[in-house]
């Protein structure tokens, strides 16, 4: 026997990590917005709307709420920690990206001080699913993320 009852409406959570101001309908956002009924366009307007103060191409962790009427509405997150780490290190990009060390450990990309690592847990730390978490905590994960992609960091 199945309960009667009312449906519950299902919602859609869509995870992306965007360039800022860089947001276009072509793949990956839009194949991933239209399989759930969102215009792109839309979105892409908005989020690059949202980041144009950022600089042009910083990978934005996004989540996309779709609701059943095909609304939407999104929230920006601090850009990745690795991304972060690189950028204080002085990394140059190779074909448009960021890269850690081939061998962690063995090679090094550069090095961060101590002082970037508390930067970064600081902005980290405004995160919501970061709240409640301390700054200690946070730095070290950091410093684990910066040992793993070669980057060295010294007092």
């Amino acid at each position: 026997m199945s309960k009667g009852g009312a449906k519950t409406a299902v919602t859609h959570l869509i995870k992306l990590i965007v360039g800022a101001g860089q947001a276009s309908p072509a793949p990956p956002i839009g194949p991933a917005l239209g399989s759930k009924g969102v215009k792109s366009m839309d979105f892409c307007r908005e989020f690059n709307a949202r980041t144009a103060h950022m600089e042009l191409g910083t990978p934005i962790p996004v989540r996309v709420t779709v609701r059943p009427d095909r609304s939407f509405t999104f929230e920006t997150r601090t850009p990745t920690t690795s991304y972060l780490l690189l950028k204080a290190a002085g990394v140059e990009a190779k074909k448009g990206k960021l890269k850690g060390a081939k061998q962690p450990g063995h090679d090094s990309v550069g090095t961060v001080s101590l002082k970037h690592v508390y930067e970064i847990g600081k902005l980290k730390q405004t995160e919501p699913h970061m709240k409640g978490y301390p700054l200690e905590g946070i730095c070290r994960s950091i410093c684990g993320s910066a040992k793993s992609m070669g980057v060295k960091i010294v007092p």
